[in-house]
């Protein structure tokens, strides 16, 4: 197949999905075609059979924001044409799958069909809803989608509360991808420049924004320090960012903590990790969490949907409500309380990470991308 991928060029998730699920296609055999407006973090443009295609906005005085929507539309629309693809996959609502609804109906001036699908993972659903003046586009581009997925049922049905939508959605989970060799082998060296005296390790990754509780997980550790030596790594960056060194100052935290913000390879600093905090007030998924298990790091988090349908009580981690950051160190000190227990919950964290595995998954997204062709040619 002929697949063209549109995602996110950022350390947001959908676009690491994304990128994995495309390459993935291309080792066996599919010829994928990534655009987006910078290369996405995750892709190798030097490995068989994956293409990327840059989305280029002109910025004239007249507008007042680049009309990268637009930009976004002609390029798949000359693409298209000229690389004959089969199917157009596009990662996030807005404004992706509105381009590819405006494309595929230019196209269809020059007889050329071309279903597209929209994968849905998170943010915008949850959290773009909430403006009610994008409400009828989104709502107006996933139900003419030829195809839409879900990352969960809890966006699923996040998306059929939120949304005046009637398009059939089908759940195909995030994925994680197991063949990276020793991608999750503990670094003991890498380990002892941020942990010298054999201090645990905690770690937190997003995009940080309030809806993270970023906060929360300072304070989390703050209590689980005075108990057992130990050390933050918070990777990523975003809006809370300046909050949260005013925090780590307030508490006297900065020699404990390390902001490492943005960092391509997360799963190094994965390899060091012995607990993993997510305390969100909402998560479509929690890809983040799944990544952490894949290492073998157990993980506390709040119990919301998305998260608890990777992060399973008592057995990967633990969870707890929102805001209760007590309980959260509870369970934190719990795990961290003995290396024997510390290590069974290592070892039920990967076993659970590996339902989750690309081989898994990929057949799912295939199978999707042929049902949806053969409608298309019928």
């Amino acid at each position: 197949m002929n697949i063209w991928i549109v995602c996110y060029p950022t350390f947001g998730w959908s676009g690491i999905v994304a990128t994995e699920l495309g390459k993935a296609l291309a080792k066996k055999w599919n010829n994928v075609h990534f655009i987006s407006s910078d290369q996405p973090t995750r892709l190798d443009v030097f490995k068989e059979h994956i293409f990327y295609h840059e989305v280029t906005a002109t910025n004239y005085p007249l507008f007042t924001y680049i009309p990268y929507e637009s930009a976004l539309t002609s390029k798949l629309v000359d693409i298209v044409k000229h690389e004959k693809l089969d199917i157009l996959h596009v990662h996030y609502a807005l404004p992706h799958a509105s381009a590819a609804y405006m494309a595929q109906q230019i196209l269809k001036k020059d007889w050329v069909h071309i279903p597209f699908i929209t994968t849905l993972h998170g943010t915008d659903i949850t959290i773009v809803w909430k403006d009610a003046s994008y409400e009828p586009v989104i709502a107006f581009a996933i139900d003419q989608s030829n195809a839409v997925t879900a990352v969960s049922e809890s966006l699923k049905q996040d998306t059929y509360t939120n949304f005046q939508v009637t398009n059939d959605i089908q759940v195909i989970p995030n994925f994680v991808n197991f063949e990276y060799g020793d991608r999750f082998d503990r670094d003991n060296e890498l380990k002892k420049k941020f942990a010298p005296n054999d201090e645990r390790i905690i770690i937190h990754v997003s995009n940080l924004r309030k809806v993270k509780r970023v906060k929360d997980v300072i304070s989390t550790f703050d209590i689980i320090r005075k108990k057992i030596p130990s050390k933050l790594l918070i990777v990523g960056d975003g809006p809370e960012r300046w909050a949260l060194e005013q925090q780590c100052r307030t508490l006297d935290l900065c020699e404990h903590i390390h902001f490492l913000w943005k960092i391509k390879k997360v799963e190094k600093i994965l390899k060091i990790g012995d607990l993993f905090l997510l305390p969100s007030e909402s998560e479509s998924f929690g890809l983040a969490a799944l990544e952490a298990m894949s290492a073998g790091i157990p993980v506390v988090s709040s119990n919301v949907w998305g998260i608890s349908e990777v992060n399973i009580h008592r057995q990967t981690g633990y969870l707890a409500d929102v805001k209760d950051v007590k309980s959260m160190a509870t369970y934190a000190l719990e795990i961290l309380s003995s290396d024997s227990t510390l290590e069974k919950f290592r070892t039920q964290a990967q076993i659970q990470a590996k339902k989750f595995c690309i081989h898994t998954i990929l057949p799912m997204y295939e199978d999707l991308y042929k049902r949806t062709i053969a409608k298309t040619l019928k």
